[in-house]
C-alpha cells in the first residue's frame, strides 16, 4: 500500500527532528485489528523520552495512543495487521531545549502478520569499517548515521542487511533489528550492554519461550566468528518485523526450528 502518515500537526521545516535528528521512534503492532503489546511499547516510548530528557505532554497516557492508533488507523485506515512507527521530535519553543514542547509523526506498514516470518529469508554479512555504540543511548532508537552507512553498504553489496559490531569486535545488532543465534536447545543473544537495541517485540518473543521451556535463551557476549557456529539466525525488527537469514558469506543457515518456534509464539495469541 502507499505510505500512510500522520502528524500531532503541521509539519515544519524548521523542526528538530529535521535539523538535528532530536527524535526517538518506537513501533506500536497491530493484529487482526487490534494492538497488541501496547502496554510495553507505550512504557519502552516513555523510557525513550526521558533517556533523551524530553519533555514528556501529561496527556501521552497509554489511553491517549490507544484511542490515537484505533481512530486514526484501524478504524479510519481500515489497517488489519501492521507496524505503527511512531516518531516523538522535540520543538524549538522552549527556553531551554528540556522545556521544549515535542511534536509526532507517524507511519504505517500494513503487512500480513507481524508475528509471522517474512517468506524471503535474508542474505547478511558483518561490516567492519564501523561500529555502533554500547552505551545508554545505543539501546534505543535515535538518530543513527551507523544504520544509514550499513544500509547502503548491504544494497550496494547486494546484501539485505549488516551485522554491526559495537567497539570491542563483538556482535551489536543489524541496521534495523536484533539477532537470534541457535545452537542446538540454546537460543543466545547479544546484551543490550553489547549495543542491541531494546525490543518489546524480541522481549515478548524470549518470554514465551522461557515460560513454556521451548529454548534456553541465553544473553552473550558474542564474538563476530561466532555467527558462522549458529545452526539457525532469526532477526527481529521491531520497525520490519521477523525474519530468518538464509546466509551470511558462505555459510547457509537452515530456518526449521526457529519457524517451529515463531509460529507456537504466533498462535499464543
Amino acid at each position: 500500500m502507499k505510505n500512510t502518515y500522520f502528524t500531532s500537526e503541521e509539519l515544519e521545516l524548521k523542526n528538530r527532528a529535521f535539523l538535528s535528528g532530536d527524535a526517538v521512534k518506537v513501533s506500536f503492532f497491530i493484529r487482526n485489528s487490534k494492538l497488541i503489546m501496547d502496554e510495553e511499547c507505550y512504557f519502552f516510548l516513555m523510557a525513550s523520552m526521558r533517556k533523551m530528557r524530553m519533555n514528556i505532554p501529561l496527556s501521552y497516557t497509554l489511553e491517549f495512543f490507544q484511542n490515537l492508533f484505533n481512530e486514526k488507523v484501524i478504524a479510519g485506515s481500515n489497517i488489519h495487521n501492521g507496524i505503527i512507527n511512531f516518531l516523538v521530535f522535540r520543538n524549538s519553543d522552549g527556553i531551554t531545549l528540556s522545556k521544549s514542547s515535542v511534536s509526532y509523526y507517524f507511519e504505517v506498514e500494513e503487512m500480513d502478520d507481524i508475528l509471522s516470518i517474512h517468506q524471503r529469508p535474508l542474505e547478511l554479512d558483518l561490516i567492519k569499517e564501523i561500529n555502533v555504540n554500547n552505551n545508554l543511548l545505543s539501546n534505543i532508537r535515535v538518530h543513527c548515521p551507523e544504520n544509514i552507512y550499513g544500509k547502503i553498504y548491504a544494497q550496494e553489496n547486494d546484501l539485505d542487511d549488516v551485522i554491526l559490531l559495537n567497539p570491542n569486535k563483538r556482535i551489536a545488532r543489524s541496521t534495523t533489528g536484533n539477532l537470534l543465534f541457535l545452537e542446538g536447545y540454546v537460543v543466545k543473544i547479544p546484551k543490550q550492554s553489547e549495543g542491541a537495541y531494546i525490543s518489546p517485540l524480541l522481549e515478548n518473543f524470549v518470554t514465551f519461550l522461557h515460560k513454556n521451556n521451548l529454548a534456553d535463551t541465553q544473553e552473550h557476549e558474542i564474538i563476530a566468528f561466532e555467527s558462522q557456529k549458529a545452526e539457525e539466525i532469526l532477526l527481529i525488527s521491531d520497525e520490519k518485523g521477523v525474519f530468518s537469514v538464509k546466509k551470511i558469506r558462505n555459510k547457509t543457515f537452515e530456518n526449521t526450528r526457529f519457524t517451529e518456534l515463531v509460529e507456537s509464539w504466533r498462535n499464543s495469541f
